[in-house]
């Protein structure tokens, strides 16, 4: 996928909508970076299981960021030859077609609100996992739409009149935001509404009539590489020529991907993938995914999810009253040897486990910055349990890329390490998304330098940790089968 448009002067706009914040980044052909921008965005939660951002302000917040960003390369920018965008995958909008205004929300990945309408479906779901690579959740988009036809005015009358848009956060934000109004989605983004085709990389029809979603509203289904439209900054216009999912992106932060490593990148969530080519290789308990496509390939990987990583620290910064929570933890994993167990619910139990409602709770006694120690171990414990349920799918890992916000703490990095066994190695760029973002987009380079080596964490003997692992797993196995650790809302 070498592109004609890489030139030595060429820059590389990458924009990074994320959860908390829109940034846009500006690298070089030598994935170095030039300048960035920076918009924070909001996030309200209504209601128990409710999770909503303001369509307007993502919109504003890119065109924010990217401004800054633009700005800063002065007399450069007209050596900026193409933008592309990641976006957090599973978040959905409803607008009208005629005008681009949003008709509701977006409602997060983080969002539940139809989980007990999407139980009906319960009996379909191994089949649901054979076309889409995904399990039954109401963090994916199709209960989401649905409840949004379902419930709001604006949207039904949109419906009934023929000019109701809805689908992935990433095809609103692109018809907003490019001159052209292209009403498309890419693969990342559409895969996360279960209600696209892991094989036939469209919508499924039998799907869509399933879910009671219209196709008729839907975007069409293009590439990753496509020729999207124009970004048009001030005098500035910049061709859109890729958009795929935040996680999509991050994996290739450091180029092409590694057969033997395996990539994890932490946020709100975390998530564990392992590069399968260009053959869908489906888990009984792991998602399936489409990393990237063009117009002759399709690369696929195997994917894992904690729910529960940078909003379970969230959580017990809440529930412990503790504002300063970040800051002290690296001192907290330094000096802890023996915490509690915690087993880890927040934004429900991912994969491979699957319980969308379980009760989050903690198994013996600890102060609460022990407690906090435990949240972390948790995560790690949820991963490794990801890992060795990736085994026999994929060649075992010789190696473990880490990357994200968390990727920070060095106390986590090498529990990880003396837990899986596996050297881990942490970028110095810990952001990868939008670095992924921009290799991808220079057409995946063979020469892709980190400027600053980062940091190696080696396997050292840890029996306490792994002698925690193993009565955290049992332990949660038989939290799993009794009734009273499931909510019931």
């Amino acid at each position: 996928m070498q592109h004609d448009f890489l030139q030595k002067k060429n820059l590389y706009l990458a924009i990074d909508q994320g959860g908390h914040s829109s940034r846009a980044l500006i690298f070089n052909h030598k994935g170095e970076l030039i300048s960035e921008g920076y918009a924070e965005v909001g996030v309200s939660r209504p209601r128990v299981d409710w999770v909503e951002q303001d369509p307007e302000e993502l919109v504003q917040s890119i065109l924010t960021a990217t401004r800054q960003a633009v700005s800063a390369v002065d007399n450069r920018k007209q050596h900026i030859c193409a933008a592309g965008m990641a976006t957090q995958r599973s978040s959905i909008v409803c607008w009208d077609r005629n005008t681009g205004d949003a008709l509701t929300p977006v409602l997060s990945w983080q969002d539940r609100r139809a989980h007990q309408w999407l139980e009906k479906f319960s009996d379909q779901s191994e089949a649901i996992h054979k076309i889409t690579g995904l399990f039954l959740s109401a963090h994916y988009g199709a209960s989401k739409l649905r409840w949004c036809t379902d419930h709001i005015e604006a949207v039904k009358d949109a419906a009934r009149d023929g000019h109701l848009a809805y689908g992935p956060m990433a095809s609103f934000l692109t018809f907003r935001l490019l001159r052209e109004r292209p009403f498309v989605t890419d693969p990342a983004n559409a895969s996360r509404t279960i209600c696209w085709n892991l094989k036939t990389r469209d919508w499924d029809p039998e799907l869509l009539e399933v879910f009671g979603v219209l196709r008729s509203a839907l975007p069409d289904c293009v590439p990753t590489y496509y020729d999207y439209g124009s970004l048009c900054i001030d005098d500035l216009t910049i061709p859109m020529k890729l958009v795929t999912g935040d996680q999509s992106a991050a994996i290739f932060a450091l180029g092409e991907l590694q057969a033997e490593t395996a990539y994890i990148n932490m946020g709100t969530g975390a998530f564990i993938s392992r590069s399968l080519g260009d053959y869908p290789t489906q888990g009984r308990r792991l998602l399936t995914s489409v990393i990237l496509q063009d117009d002759s390939q399709a690369i696929y990987a195997l994917e894992g999810t904690v729910n529960g990583a940078g909003s379970a620290l969230d959580w017990a910064a809440k529930e412990f009253e503790l504002s300063t929570l970040f800051d002290h933890l690296p001192g907290w994993l330094e000096k802890s040897k023996s915490p509690p167990l915690f087993l880890n619910g927040v934004s429900g139990l991912g994969a491979p486990y699957w319980v969308p409602h379980f009760v989050s709770h903690f198994i013996g006694e600890g102060e609460d910055w022990e407690r906090v120690v435990a949240v972390i171990e948790s995560i790690i414990f949820l991963m490794e349990a990801n890992l060795t349920q990736m085994q026999g799918l994929a060649s075992p890992p010789q190696q473990i890329q880490l990357t994200g916000g968390l990727a920070k703490l060095d106390g986590l990095c090498q529990r990880l390490a003396d837990l899986t066994e596996l050297p881990v190695y942490r970028p110095r760029e810990k952001e990868a998304t939008a670095r992924g973002t921009a290799y991808l987009l220079a057409g995946r380079p063979i020469d892709w330098p980190e400027n600053e080596m980062g940091n190696w964490f080696k396997p050292k003997t840890n029996a306490g940790l792994k002698e925690r692992y193993e009565r955290w797993i049992d332990t949660l196995l038989n939290a799993i089968r009794k009734p009273e650790n499931h909510l019931v809302a």
